[in-house]
């Protein structure tokens, strides 16, 4: 007897609490990251504030840790901070996401809030069925139990400029009606196609608001539009694109009356291997905040032995610096997890040196460099290191090119790869990197966020010191901060 949704939501949220305290303790939990409790995450979804706290739903298999029929995981948060496991929130229970094979399910999407009950926004997927994607809405009047609407699916086949790919719809508000923008694929390009509401439930088709230049990805993934200061950004994840399916920014000009945005530029979001699928939320302060899955398709990852897989970055905020670059930073909530400060200032670095007071697992860590005195065409650190230095994260910085280099080599047991990223030499001869480090990951703002390089580690658990080093000269630290970082998990 198929069971109801209900039912389904009830017996994956019993097999979580049944199975979560195996996996609490494991040697590769994190300590300031939201993570499944067991089995499976990835993409984020209904990213928002509802009712004065945070809401995040997951792409989620609780029963292993594999990709499986997609149930949405949902957690909240008072301050993006510490987080609160809440119970399954949708389960793949209806003719429009589920089947009999595992390629089915609630697959991404988005929150709405109207009227004070709060909207789920989902593709229903089902290999088995013809269209295999549609469009769906769940709803619920406390933010925690949900319904599914009964007029599902809400948009029940692709336009003729989509294909049967046709997924992750991520829905606002404007002048009195509501938007959705929906990933898909035709003639070898990404698309975002665009609908209009006047109700949430009945959408009208108004084109291809925008597509692939040719360069980036004949698929989008999660797309999501929003008003950014003075203009419009859309941020994708494109696959097969000429960087490897790693998330965009574009920026431009919205047109409501034409249903187009106009592409002016575009920038990666992050230079590293483990940031995919990133959705955007505005709260009640005005701050557009973005958080993504801190992981990638096809990785190796050490914690599916402890029965878990997955996590999400460190929200951050999206804003522009006073040259007017975008700028992606940590949100100024975290700054309550420092404690233990160490401050070193003005030294010079010749070789490779030690550096005990910079030691640590759950760190920040924010250096300035001089490059206008530094005379060394490469420095940086070394981190996560073992005593005998056979396992270590390298973070250089080449003047020559002017690139950041992330080398894992030898980083542990995770995906090795050597990861780069331009920095801006036009600054006021100083260099700025903030590093975040956490029990099995890293991500590095540089120069305050104008780029970010995020990556899954998984070192020894011993490994714990830093060295700071240059080669072929002399590199000038004009300070050295480094904060431990408390855990968030009880």
């Amino acid at each position: 007897m198929t069971q109801n949704h209900s039912e389904q939501v009830i017996q994956a949220t019993n097999y979580i609490k049944k199975q979560e305290k195996k996996v609490g303790n494991t040697k590769y939990r994190l300590n300031y990251h939201m993570m499944p409790p067991v089995g499976w995450m990835n993409d984020p979804n209904g990213f928002i504030q509802y009712n004065g706290e945070y809401h995040l739903f997951y792409q989620h298999y609780p029963y292993a840790t594999k990709w499986g029929p997609m149930h949405w995981g949902h957690a909240k948060s008072k301050d993006l901070v510490n987080w609160e496991h809440l119970s399954v929130a949708l389960a793949p229970s209806e003719f429009y996401d589920n089947g009999t094979m595992d390629d089915h399910g609630c697959f991404s999407g988005s929150a709405f809030e109207k009227d004070n009950e709060l909207y789920l926004f989902y593709t229903g997927h089902s290999i088995e069925r013809d269209p295999m994607q549609v469009q769906c809405i769940a709803k619920s009047m406390d933010g925690i139990n949900f319904i599914k609407e009964n007029r599902n699916p809400v948009i029940d086949h692709f336009p003729k400029d989509g294909s049967k790919d046709f997924r992750d719809p991520k829905v606002w508000q404007y002048d009195n009606q509501y938007y959705m923008v929906v990933g898909s694929k035709k003639d070898g390009k990404g698309k975002a196609l665009f609908y209009q509401s006047s109700n949430l439930i009945n959408w009208k088709y108004r084109g291809v608001v925008a597509e692939s230049n040719g360069k980036q990805g004949d698929m989008w993934e999660c797309p999501d539009l929003f008003p950014l200061e003075k203009e419009h950004a859309l941020i994708l994840s494109p696959m097969y694109g000429e960087k490897n399916e790693k998330p965009i920014i574009i920026f431009g000009e919205m047109n409501y009356k034409d249903a187009k945005f106009s592409q002016e530029r575009s920038i990666l979001l992050d230079y590293g291997h483990d940031f995919y699928a990133p959705q955007t939320l505005k709260d009640e302060k005005g701050r557009r905040i973005m958080i993504g899955w801190m992981d990638m398709w096809f990785s190796k990852r050490p914690s599916e032995e402890d029965g878990w897989i997955g996590a999400m970055t460190m929200p951050r905020e999206l804003t522009y610096n006073n040259n007017g670059i975008f700028i992606q930073q940590p949100i100024e909530e975290l700054k309550a997890l420092r404690n233990n400060h160490h401050h070193i200032e003005g030294f010079e670095i010749h070789g490779v040196h030690r550096f005990p007071k910079l030691d640590g697992i759950a760190t920040e860590l924010c250096i300035d460099f001089d490059i206008v005195n530094s005379d060394s065409p490469v420095f940086g650190l070394h981190l996560r290191c073992s005593t005998d230095r056979s396992e270590k994260t390298i973070i250089k910085v080449d003047t020559i090119n002017k690139e950041i280099i992330v080398d894992l080599t030898s980083a542990g047991e995770g995906k090795s790869g050597v990861y780069k990223a331009p920095y801006n030499s036009k600054t006021d001869g100083k260099l700025n990197l903030r590093i975040f480090l956490d029990t099995t990951s890293m991500e590095l703002f540089v120069n305050h966020g104008e780029q970010v390089i995020t990556n899954r580690i998984y070192p020894h658990s011993s490994s714990n010191e830093v060295d700071l080093f240059a080669e072929g000269g002399k590199a000038r630290v004009l300070k050295a901060d480094k904060w431990s970082l408390r855990s968030v998990w009880k």
